[in-house]
């Protein structure tokens, strides 16, 4: 049976996750290895964090513009998939309506779980640019319309820093040495590093930022001095199909604390069937992709004075484009990697 979640307009629409050391990944990565598991929020990713901070907060401000009449909001997302599903969970949580523009690279089985959880589901355009592009014109044409980005808006980055919160009561008010994440527009990044700022962390924390080659617009920029846009997305991670990051993200890879890595597919995916094997935990690429980091010598290469010691905390975001079948198809597609990078 499905966990029941219950909220109102003054309680927010996620959960606190459990952060808990995984064996496996420390033998692995031959240090102290801990995941904080957000596929167990309501939505089935941190996307219920961030975006879930943001209809929340809407729903607050016309509350109170509304003098309390009850009145609903109707929230329009566009996305690829997750913070769509996160919108219309949040937006269902809280009594409200939902409708989700996604790309037509969104597959159908994304479609049928934002439908499930009551969303109006509707298919524009190639990319998510053209998706968003659609949203934009009709929330100019309806104002009503309450309009929620995938990653880039200051109540999606507040939303995500809640990680930094448990994360600072979990530790017992000490830093881990690392936190990795996965980046596709930014908002998990921005929001880590707000949090980090919140408890002047920032000075001890490594932050990794992880991406999927095909899907790497962070690593582009970096590489190039100046924000850059790729012209397509080439990676299996969908989930972190966006062409460009958002300028904060851009801004915070500045941070001398902040490391970017790329890796393939390949390993992204094989990291996925690895986890599945060996904590029975299901993510996508785009979550296998910050996993891959421990089974590879990512850690050692980029992490200052790393050692047997170093705390390492890996953000496993969730994610709903996944199943069982995929998995085995990435067994059987990317099986040689197992062996010879893994």
């Amino acid at each position: 049976m499905a966990p029941v979640y219950q909220t109102t307009a003054s309680s927010p629409p996620w959960i606190t996750t459990p952060c808990v050391k995984s064996l496996s990944l420390s033998a692995s990565a031959h240090c102290e290895v801990h995941m904080k598991l957000e596929q167990f929020q309501p939505s089935g990713s941190f996307k219920s964090r961030g975006v879930g901070n943001l209809v929340w907060r809407v729903v607050q401000r016309r509350s109170q513009m509304n003098h309390g009449s009850g009145a609903k909001t109707h929230f329009i997302s566009s996305s690829g998939g997750n913070a769509g599903l996160a919108t219309t969970t949040a937006a269902k949580m809280l009594g409200q309506d939902a409708t989700v523009v996604v790309p037509e690279t969104t597959g159908k089985y994304m479609r049928n779980k934002i439908t499930a959880a009551g969303g109006n589901v509707i298919v524009h355009g190639p990319t998510w640019r053209e998706a968003d592009d659609y949203v934009r014109s009709l929330v100019a044409e309806d104002p009503s319309l309450a309009y929620v980005p995938p990653f880039d808006h200051e109540d999606i980055w507040e939303g995500n820093s809640t990680i930094i919160d448990e994360l600072y009561l979990q530790f017992g008010g000490c830093p881990p040495s690392v936190i990795v994440c996965s980046v596709g527009g930014g908002g998990l990044l921005n929001g880590i590093m707000i949090g980090l700022d919140r408890y002047n962390w920032s000075d001890a924390v490594t932050v990794i930022a992880m991406e999927t080659e095909g899907a790497d617009c962070l690593a582009a920029s970096v590489r190039e001095g100046c924000i850059v846009t790729l012209p397509e997305i080439t990676s299996i991670a969908r989930s972190l199909g966006i062409k460009r990051v958002s300028d904060k993200t851009w801004e915070y890879s500045q941070m001398p604390n902040v490391k970017s890595v790329v890796l393939s597919d390949a390993q992204a995916a094989m990291a996925c069937v690895r986890l599945a094997e060996e904590e029975n935990i299901i993510a996508e690429p785009a979550c296998g992709v910050s996993v891959a980091a421990c089974y590879l010598p990512v850690l050692r290469e980029v992490v200052p004075d790393f050692c047997r010691d170093t705390k390492v905390v890996v953000i496993l975001c969730g994610g709903s484009s996944i199943s069982a079948e995929t998995l085995v198809e990435y067994r059987s597609q990317y099986s040689a990697v197992m062996t010879a990078q893994l």
